[in-house]
């Protein structure tokens, strides 16, 4: 049966996929094992020792090599160490995207210890949550983002170490004083929404990350030669194979500031200037990169791999890439993963002729040392071609959950079809049925999970904050699409009699409790909750999402021109009847992906640059038109990004020339 060729791993499968791609199963090029029972720290240090004068990390005008990066690594090893850090320890790691953060990780791993990623503009609310749960030994953070949280981090037992600060001493001879990490000890937990309103942490450990690598490698074949971006945050898992698919087979990683990551342009400007070759993306961002591309000259790129993640992927959106590039390179490839089972669990190349006749969001097979089982709601397998929940056994399956025994024994269930003994299934809540080609057609959700922007989030911490609200009675939130497809999340809700709650008042309380990605899009006040004949949310009946502006702010009659185009792209955008003058798009249910959009239509339509940056800074209409205003320029300039990025790329240049790097 077809169904029982995907529960014993489909390898061959996996071969047929590999052989498609055009790549050679079992190439040496980066000196990665199959079937190495090795830690990160001791795959890195190979890296290093071979190659200790290459490049390593570059950020704006700054790189290290890896000889650097290792020797910085071994003094916050130290330190950690002289701390009590040791094996399964957990250390936070709470900075902005710099080397120090990446130098953070190593050296927390080198310590024996396992690193927590705090993505720095989550809320304080979010932060202290994460801290609380995890107690961690120590946090790696800088003055400035500390500050804001002096006084709660004094309540908890947890030393604060600023990464500016590093000591003179000898960092050799780490492994004698405090012992290596294992395969099986920690490497990081990554923090996942949680139903209960709490966020919940997922435990990975070293073997699951580097078998994540070897296990993959006759697709993509990462070798020294290649470039890779740090695009994502790091509280999101795509970040770690980012960050030790490249350094682990000795690659280049240009690390990617803030606010490039919200700017496509400036995003694929970077892409060209830095000859980047791997590129891991949500579909969501990739569509942007298109668009910047498909408006303007296109620059000379050197991807060979662009690889999706997070969510699930239209085909269809790629036609415009695809008649640009081809599809031999770049290659585009489609990988279905989870946190749970450590970033990706399955592959599937993309062919052009795909992008027109593939309807169905498909995700492909297995990786060779997993399995996926397709079962019912009482465990039993499902007939090939039947919908089923997807089960993932095998080296990916993490630990579990920190502190959640009662979720552990329902989401990591024992592997009956295994036959090695003390194996798990991880449930993933996830629905697919199988092909008879043997691929995997992803169908969604079967429980009140959702996908926002690669983010998983469960929709049952969002209406715990709305309950919480002053003034709300009765809340739901749902996931909608809007008309791009894009996954959004509404809020619905009854307020007390007499209370106004505009957009204005549920997004400074969302701002401060939860991360973007968590933030309804839409607020809209029922008079009552629709419910049907039993008593449940009639979903069905819940009316179009709208949203309350704060209507003493509302338009005046005579707008500047500059006021008038601004509001009808920002209601074009965010899909209102109307906005005020003074309400901040992030309130009125923005995204930094919907602003980016709204960004590429304003630089449309007055024939001029605006910096990405401005817009995060002056989010209302008002604001903005004002500071727009101010500059009566409408001649083609840089932004500052480009400025900044024009005297990396030159730094860059010189950097490597002295060095005699060519890639």
């Amino acid at each position: 049966m077809v169904n029982d060729q995907l529960i014993e791993g489909r390898v061959p499968e996996a071969e047929r996929f590999a052989n498609r791609s055009g790549v050679a199963a079992g190439s040496k090029k980066d000196g990665l094992r199959a079937g190495s029972r090795e830690s990160i720290v001791s795959l890195f240090e190979t890296v290093a020792a071979d190659t200790p004068d290459k490049v390593a990390i570059v950020c704006g005008n700054i790189s290290l090599t890896y000889d650097s990066l290792n020797e910085r690594a071994n003094h916050i090893a130290r330190r950690l160490g002289n701390l009590g850090v040791r094996r399964d320890s957990f250390v936070a790691i709470y900075l902005d995207r710099s080397p120090e953060m990446v130098i953070a990780m190593l050296g927390i791993l080198k310590a024996g210890g396992a690193y927590l990623p705090i993505d720095s503009m989550y809320p304080a609310a979010r932060v202290l949550e994460m801290l609380e749960d995890a107690k961690p030994l120590a946090i790696l953070t800088s003055d400035s983002l500390v500050m804001g949280l002096s006084e709660q981090i004094a309540k908890l037992s947890v030393q604060i170490m600023a990464m500016g600060e590093l000591p003179g001493e000898s960092a050799t001879g780490l492994a004698d004083v405090w012992g290596a990490a294992g395969g099986d000890d920690l490497a990081y937990m990554i923090y996942t929404s949680g139903s209960t309103g709490k966020p919940k942490g997922v435990m990975v450990t070293h073997r699951n990350v580097v078998r994540l690598l070897t296990q993959t490698k006759q697709w993509f074949d990462f070798n020294s030669d290649d470039v890779w971006t740090m695009f994502h945050s790091i509280a999101f898992d795509f970040s770690v194979w980012e960050i030790w698919g490249c350094l682990l087979t000795g690659g280049r990683l240009v690390i990617v500031p803030f606010a490039v990551s919200r700017s496509p342009k400036d995003f694929y400007d970077l892409l060209s200037a830095e000859k980047v070759t791997v590129l891991n993306q949500t579909p969501s961002a990739f569509s942007m990169l298109v668009q910047v591309e498909r408006d303007a000259a296109p620059l000379p790129l050197h991807l060979r791999l662009v690889i999706f993640g997070g969510e699930a992927l239209q085909y269809r959106k790629l036609t415009p890439w695809f008649e640009r590039h081809g599809d031999e390179r770049p290659r585009l490839v489609n990988m279905y993963g989870i946190t749970e089972t450590t970033v990706h669990v399955t592959y599937r190349a993309i062919k052009a002729s795909e992008a027109e006749s593939v309807q169905e969001s498909l995700i492909g097979v297995a990786i060779p040392d997993l399995q996926i089982h397709l079962l019912d709601g009482a465990g039993r397998p499902v007939a090939a071609g039947e919908v089923g929940e997807i089960h993932v056994g095998g080296g990916g399956v993490s630990r579990g959950y920190h502190n959640r025994p009662q979720l552990n024994e329902e989401r990591f269930i024992p592997d009956t079809f295994s036959r090695s003994p003390g194996g798990r299934l991880y449930r993933t809540g996830d629905l697919a049925r199988l092909r008879p080609d043997g691929e995997l057609v992803y169908l969604g959700r079967n429980d009140s999970q959702v996908k926002i922007n690669g983010f998983r989030i469960e929709l049952g911490e969002v209406e715990a904050a709305m309950a919480g609200v002053p003034g709300v009675q009765q809340s739901c939130v749902i996931a909608r699409a809007d008309g791009d497809g894009m996954a959004r999340l509404a809020a619905y809700f009854v307020a007390t009699p007499g209370i106004e709650l505009t957009a204005s008042v549920f997004g400074r309380y969302f701002a401060e409790k939860m991360p973007a990605q968590m933030r309804p899009s839409s607020y809209t006040r029922l008079k009552e909750l629709p419910l049907t004949v039993n008593g449940k949310l009639d979903i069905a009946a819940l009316p179009a999402p709208s949203i309350e502006t704060g209507r003493e702010n509302g338009l005046a009659a005579s707008l500047s021109e500059t006021e008038s185009e601004l509001a009808r792209v920002f209601t074009d955008t965010l899909s209102l009847r109307g906005i005020g003058l003074d309400d901040n798009f992030f309130d009125c249910g923005g995204t930094s992906l919907l602003l980016i959009g709204a960004h590429l239509r304003l630089q449309a339509h007055f024939e001029r640059q605006i910096p990405v940056t401005l817009m995060f800074e002056c989010p209302t209409v008002r604001s903005l038109a004002k500071r727009l205003s101010a500059d009566k320029s409408t001649a083609p300039t840089f932004n500052a990004i480009q400025q900044q990025a024009r005297k990396t790329r030159d730094a860059f240049a010189r950097v490597r020339a002295a060095k005699g790097v060519t890639s």
